[in-house]
């Protein structure tokens, strides 16, 4: 279990944020797809908790994912617990999670870049139908709002946190798309 702090911005131009990604001394760690799938839990309304439960796969490794409530900060950085555990088979996975009534509400695909700076680990993001976005989470949380805040600065971004989940976003426009 940990806790992660970070911020998402969306970005008109994410080769210019690469440029200053790479400026600033940041490494790209790695290129992959992501496909999460969604979860709905058969007794809690995770909208209403602000939790999640997700089965993400990308190049052949597929993990689950607990996310629990955001602590949105005023300044709209965001905290919260997540819970991790690697998943050899995600189908069966899937299928066991159904017999004990979950069931995949919607899928959230994407193309995802890594990169890697002394203080945090930047994404820069495609999200199918949504657009593009950067997220920056703090490595250590002790870098705290105002180390992310200096980030963004550094990249070229305006602080406008978007404070919304990318599956909140996708839902919002009424695309499933399981």
């Amino acid at each position: 279990m940990r806790e992660e702090l970070e911020v998402k911005i969306r970005v008109d131009d994410p080769g210019r944020v690469v440029r200053a990604i790479e400026n600033m001394g940041g490494r790209l760690t790695s290129s992959v797809v992501e496909e999460d799938v969604y979860l709905a839990h058969p007794c809690r309304d995770f909208a209403s908790t602000d939790e999640a439960l997700r089965m993400r796969r990308s190049d052949g490794v597929a993990e689950l994912t607990y996310k629990g409530p955001r602590a949105m900060d005023y300044r709209g950085a965001k905290s919260r617990i997540e819970v991790t555990v690697p998943v050899g088979d995600p189908e069966a996975a899937i299928e066991l999670l159904r017999y004990l009534g979950f069931a995949p509400v919607a899928t959230v695909r994407k193309r995802r870049s890594y990169y890697r700076t002394d203080s945090a680990i930047i994404s820069v993001d495609s999200i199918s139908g949504l657009g593009d976005f950067v997220e920056v989470e703090a490595i250590d949380p002790g870098l705290g709002v105002q180390g992310l805040q200096s980030i963004v600065r550094e990249l070229g971004l305006e602080w406008r946190p978007v404070e919304e989940t990318y599956l909140e976003m996708i839902l919002r426009k009424g695309g499933a798309d399981l």
